[in-house]
């Protein structure tokens, strides 16, 4: 079924697929689900709150509130759960809202005296709304208007009736002593103001000699303070020139002295960065001077070095090719020996297995001297740590490669007559002891392994030492 509420209306919708309620204007109503429909229409609720003053004062305060709920979709969910099941004129809600209303009043009369309520009526009644609005929330409600009326007597405590009527005698009382008081004061300022024309006129009289005479004697001391002024004017200024010519004689003074004293550290600073840069051209050249030395001496063993290399590596490639040349010369041969070969097939046949059963045997022994190698070598390895660089260094020094290499430095070097120089630290130069040439041996090995690392990519074994890299 299709359901549309009237305009002052909504739907309440529970049941199947509906976790709650649901509010909707319009919506179809399905099987297994209700509906009803609650009015919106804000309703007055009259009262007449009894209260009581903080002095202990009661008092009747009559309201109307135009009560009803808030037109959003929280307030209207709490409405129509807890209010819109009943009926809106019915005393459950009137007594609901009155309970509220009359609470919140007397909470607040008892915090004020009866002069505060009288007074601040308007304070009052905003005070009260508030505070009534803030409990009628939690019920979806909402206060469209409300209208305090005149605060009334209770009866046997007639306060803002004896009140009324103290302010009516005090009107009437007041009324009169403002006429006596007005008729009073128009007979004194009579006689009083014949009395004060009479002392003005003779007041006056004697006031203009008293100013005549005091204005002589102020012109004339005023002239004398006015020449004394210019005079002690004219002193100081003197002095001030005197103290101003004395100051600039003073910073000329100094002036001079720190131009003298700059002059003066100009010509030490210029004479101080000439020796700094005369250093460091010495230094410079030196630096130059010595890599000229080293690069002259280098450059002369790696020229030979490179040639013997290079005459070697013709010797290799040379002997290549007449391989390749009788390799080529045998293959043409057997080529033309096939049909000859073919005659003999089964005898070379025979000499052929033989050679191939020895080929093999020969295969089997390389492979298991492989084997053996390898034993050989992780042996070895497993002997010195797993280090790497310590079993390179046993393995170059058992194969005599230190020795190779000496001797083609050797070789490189002969015949070049190369100048070496022998330098020591000046220790036990003249004292004739019998270790000095040893120890310049020495001395000349850790330059003749870094010719050997830079030529041969080659670093001396660890207990002989190692090379520093560093600039």
């Amino acid at each position: 079924m299709y359901r549309v509420a009237r305009a002052s209306e909504y739907l309440v919708i529970t049941g199947l697929g509906i976790t709650d309620i649901k509010i909707s204007k319009k919506a179809w109503i399905l099987p297994g689900q209700s509906s009803a429909v609650f009015d919106v229409s804000p309703v007055n609720y009259t009262f007449e709150v009894q209260a009581m003053s903080a002095e202990k004062l009661p008092f009747v305060l009559p309201a109307v509130f135009t009560i009803g709920p808030r037109l959003d979709n929280d307030s209207l969910l709490k409405y129509a759960k807890l209010i819109s099941p009943h009926d809106k004129l019915s005393n459950h809600v009137k007594e609901l809202v009155q309970g509220i209303i009359e609470g919140e009043t007397r909470v607040l009369a008892a915090s004020m005296t009866m002069e505060e309520v009288f007074k601040g009526a308007k304070e009052f009644k905003q005070e009260v709304f508030e505070k009534v609005q803030l409990e009628l929330n939690q019920f979806g409600l909402l206060i469209y208007n409300a209208n305090v009326k005149q605060l009334v007597d209770v009866p046997g405590h007639e306060y803002f009736s004896y009140l009324g009527q103290k302010t009516q005698m005090e009107a009437a009382n007041q009324a009169k002593v403002d006429v006596a008081e007005a008729r009073m004061k128009g007979e004194v300022g009579s006689k009083l103001r014949e009395g004060q024309t009479l002392q003005n006129a003779a007041k006056i009289d004697a006031e203009t000699k008293i100013i005549s005479t005091q204005r002589q004697g102020q012109g004339r001391k005023e002239e004398i303070r006015v020449k004394a002024e210019v005079k002690v004017f004219e002193n100081e200024r003197e002095a001030e020139v005197a103290e101003a010519n004395a100051e600039l004689a003073k910073r000329k003074a100094g002036w001079a002295k720190e131009a003298h004293v700059a002059e003066v550290e100009a010509e030490k600073a210029v004479a101080l960065r000439e020796a700094e840069l005369q250093k460091e051209v010495e230094i410079m050249n030196a630096l130059t001077q010595t890599e000229k030395l080293k690069a002259e001496f280098l450059s002369k063993a790696s020229v030979e070095y490179e040639t013997k290399v290079q005459e070697a590596n013709w010797e290799l490639y040379k002997k290549q090719k007449e391989a390749e040349a009788i390799l080529y010369q045998k293959e043409k041969e057997a080529e033309a020996q096939k049909a000859i070969a073919d005659a003999a097939f089964y005898a070379r046949q025979q000499v052929a297995d033989g050679e191939l059963y020895a080929k093999q045997k020969e295969a089997q022994g390389l492979v298991a001297l492989a084997e053996a190698q390898g034993t050989y070598v992780s042996t070895l390895l497993k002997a010195v740590g797993g280090n790497y660089s310590e079993l390179r260094d046993y393995l170059m020094i058992n194969g005599g490669i230190y020795q190779e290499i000496a001797k083609i430095n050797s070789e490189a070097v002969r015949g070049l007559q190369p100048k070496i120089s022998i330098w020591s630290n000046g220790e036990n130069s003249g004292d004739g002891n019998s270790m000095k040439g040893i120890g310049e041996v020495y001395k000349m090995l850790p330059p003749l392994f870094k010719t050997v690392h830079e030529q041969t990519g080659m670093t001396p074994p660890a207990w002989m030492g190692t090379l520093n890299h560093d600039s």
